[in-house]
Formats: C-alpha cells, structure tokens, sequence
C-alpha cells in the first residue's frame, strides 16, 4: 500500500483531486491518503498557509499528489509552491507535453519533457527595496545558481533522457549576456553531456529557444534550463498541446517528491462541475511511474488518452458540444481502464 499525503488545494483543487484519486483507485493500486490543508482555505481555517500538521504529514510519506493552492495577493504571502520545493529540497520540476489526439492544436506530434531546475535563481526570494529619503526608487533581486543546484537538475535530465529512451537533452541559457550565472549552467551541463555519449547534447539561448519552440516543436526531446526560463517555457510547451488543463508536473527531490496540476485554482468555475481533471490525473500517472507501477500507469494514460480522442465525455474546454462535466468525464475514464 501506497502512502500518500493529498493536498485538495483551493479552487477547483478539490473537485479535481476527487476525480484524481477516484481513478488512481480504480486502476487496482491500494493507497492510503492522508488529506491535508495548504493554501488559501489554509489560511482562513488554520492561520496557516502550510499548517505544521501538513508539513509533519509530508516528512512522515515524502510523497504527494497535490491540487492546485492560491496565493493571497498582497500582505508579503510567499508561494506556497515554492516554499514546499525549498523546504524539501525538490530541485527538479518535471513537465512533459505530449500531443492529445482527437484535440486540434497547431501541432500533431509534439512530445517535449521540460525539465526545471526548481529553488534557485531568481526564484530565491533574494531581493530588498533601495529607499532614499523614505521613497523606493528601485527595487533588486539577487539570481543565486549554485553549482551544485545546477548539477542536481543537469544530472537529473541526463538520467531522465538515459531512464525513458530520450534521444538528445538540449540546455536553454543566456549564457551571451548572463555570463556568470547561466554561463556557469551551460559550462556544467556541457561537462555532464560528456559522461553520456549515447545522448545526443545541444544548447540553445532562450529567446531563440521560445521561437523554435513555436515554429518546430519536433526539434526538442528533453529541455533542462534554470528556475525562471523552465517556469516560461513549461507554460509555452503546455500551450503547444492545448493547455494547463491537460498537462501535469513534478516536482522531484532525492529524499520527497510532489505530483500536481499546474494551473490556477480557477475558483470562478469552483463547485460548477466543469473544470478539466487532466492535469492532476496525469499527474498521479507520473506518481505511479514514480513508485514503479508502470503498467497502471500506462493504463491510467490510455484509458485518459482514448475519452479525450473520442471527445464525446470530455469537459467544456475539450469539447462544448459534449454535455459532460468532471463527474461524467471521471466516471468515463474510469470504465475505459481495461477496455484500451
């Protein structure tokens, strides 16, 4: 039996994860979940974005399948998100998009794992305010890359691409202008693409990187880049296979790892039955494989894979005309396991 630390989160975050753990149970896998507070609703419950008790249960499993978390605006509130990934040392965030047949989007092969260095950078929450006579008149931010942060993740997606038959891992920098932080980047990951010859290894400066993205997808296989690039490519690759709503994230350490969707807690639509469960249960499909249940996560994948191609029982999002919600959505994946 699995143990689990579940995180709802705000929003939607609730109906989602429902929908998540309903099918992740009926792929025959036996967990034993233990639910959580973090986020907003947190806040107001417990005083706390990230109660004690939360972060007692994430020590004890050191495995999580999370939902989606708000972050207050204003009031000095740090992100939740990146509190969990430097407290428990998640230096990796992972981030595949992988082209959804039956959906149209501009791409039809696109099939891209991006891979994050995850708490450092200007991620860090190293920055002040410079105040002359009681006024700011500029701000500053400190870009922390260590060397070892930086090994963590290249040594991570070389792995990654060798574990799952990857062919090439291409570095993204501004190494031209940036030169002592992401020149050092470049320089480790150049040095780590020597001890795996069998990859095929190139880089590539973000600007120039954003743009091929966007023109040739089918040129990337693995992508390993720095905190604030991988945030903006992650969400640019997701676009290219239609959105947040269908594509997950990890984010992995040595010792924990955090399974998620990574869109907003949307709470426009909470309670409404018609947010997508995509993400977060494509997420519990990288949980799995995480744990070395292979084959019901490749289930999970197929069953998810074929609803969405038929496009009958799909969210609005997916398919307006459809008439199904996360409920109908949930339900039909969940009979197709076994069936594909």
């Amino acid at each position: 039996m699995h143990k689990i630390t579940l995180i709802p989160g705000d929003g939607i975050g609730p109906s989602v994860v429902e929908a998540a753990v309903h099918v992740l149970e009926a792929s025959g896998q036996k967990f034993a979940w233990d639910e959580q507070l973090a986020g907003e609703i947190a806040l107001r419950k417990r005083g706390s974005q990230i109660p004690e008790e939360a972060m007692e249960s994430i020590r004890k499993n050191r495995l999580v399948l999370k939902g989606p978390l708000t972050t207050p605006v204003g009031g000095g509130f740090r992100s939740v998100n990146v509190q969990l990934r430097q407290e428990f040392k998640l230096y990796a965030n992972v981030r595949p998009a992988v082209t959804f047949e039956g959906l149209k989007t501009r791409f039809e092969n696109v099939d891209i794992v991006l891979i994050r260095e995850n708490t450092e950078g200007l991620y860090s929450g190293i920055e002040h305010n410079i105040d002359v006579e009681g006024e700011t008149i500029a701000a500053e931010s400190i870009a922390l890359i260590t060397r070892k942060g930086s090994e963590n993740v290249c040594r991570y997606a070389f792995e990654y691409a060798r574990k799952h038959g990857r062919k090439k891992v291409t570095a993204v920098h501004k190494a031209n202008i940036l030169k002592c932080t992401t020149g050092m980047f470049l320089a480790i990951a150049r040095e780590m693409a020597k001890e795996y010859p069998e990859i095929e290894f190139n880089d590539r400066i973000i600007d120039a990187c954003a743009m091929r993205l966007v023109m040739d997808p089918e040129d990337f296989d693995v992508i390993v880049t720095t905190n604030l690039f991988g945030d903006i490519l992650s969400d640019l690759t997701a676009g290219l296979v239609g959105g947040l709503g269908l594509t997950p994230g990890a984010n992995i350490g040595d010792d924990a790892a955090i399974f998620e969707a990574v869109h907003g807690s949307a709470p426009d639509i909470a309670g409404k039955n018609i947010a997508n469960p995509t993400a977060v249960i494509m997420a519990g499909v990288m949980m799995l494989d995480h744990l070395g249940e292979h084959e019901a996560a490749r289930t999970i994948d197929r069953a998810v894979r074929s609803v969405i191609a038929e496009g009958k029982c799909v969210t609005p999002d997916l398919n307006p005309d459809a008439k199904c919600g996360t409920r109908e959505m949930t339900a039909e994946i969940i009979a197709r396991l076994g069936q594909v």
